[in-house]
């Protein structure tokens, strides 16, 4: 099976990722949650990272609900899906940093860190959303991140809210494109 062939089917079957899209948004909408709590930034940025734990099976139930075949073990590239969200977790030293020297700035890395993960899935899904968001996501979570100066940083969690919706609206007009060329429908 060709490449091409390959991901175009890992795009459609797996829906382009939404699954785990969809529970980044609800993780995401915590989030913003937390940080409009008045606790202190130490026990918000705690929250946040325990937060993170309810995305693995959030992501598996939404994929169940909508029919998103994520794990696609026929398929060559299957596991390279999971591997590439995996990834995000290397990144989680510079949050730890972050939280312990600047707790202040530690949701928008946290944000940053999120949106720049994304890119390596426009080759898996071959989709251009995932390439043109993750800049985008980035960049707009640090001008936002600097604008704030400190204050009103839940702004930042909102925006990565708005931000996954709109890149999960792309994906999904991509996704029922890419479904009616193949034969691969699971709705």
């Amino acid at each position: 099976m060709e490449v091409n062939a390959i991901r175009h089917e890992l795009s459609v079957l797996g829906k382009n990722g939404i699954g785990f899209l969809l529970s980044a948004i609800i993780i995401w909408s915590i989030i913003t949650f937390i940080f409009l709590l008045p606790t202190e930034m130490t026990q918000k940025n705690m929250y946040m990272l325990f937060s993170t734990g309810l995305m693995f099976p959030l992501s598996v139930a939404i994929s169940n609900l909508i029919k998103a075949d994520w794990k696609l073990e026929q398929n060559p590239l299957g596991n390279i899906g999971l591997i590439l969200n995996l990834a995000q977790i290397v990144y989680f030293p510079i949050l730890i940093w972050a939280m312990a020297e600047y707790p202040q700035e530690a949701l928008m890395i946290f944000a940053i860190i999120t949106g720049a993960h994304f890119f390596p899935y426009g080759w898996f899904y071959d989709a251009k959303a995932y390439y043109i968001m993750a800049p985008i996501s980035s960049l707009t979570i640090m001008v936002l991140g600097f604008s704030l100066n400190g204050k009103n940083i839940w702004l930042n969690s909102l925006a990565m809210v708005f931000l996954l919706i709109t890149l999960t609206i792309w994906l999904y007009l991509d996704y029922k494109q890419k479904a009616k060329v193949g034969a691969y429908e699971t709705e």
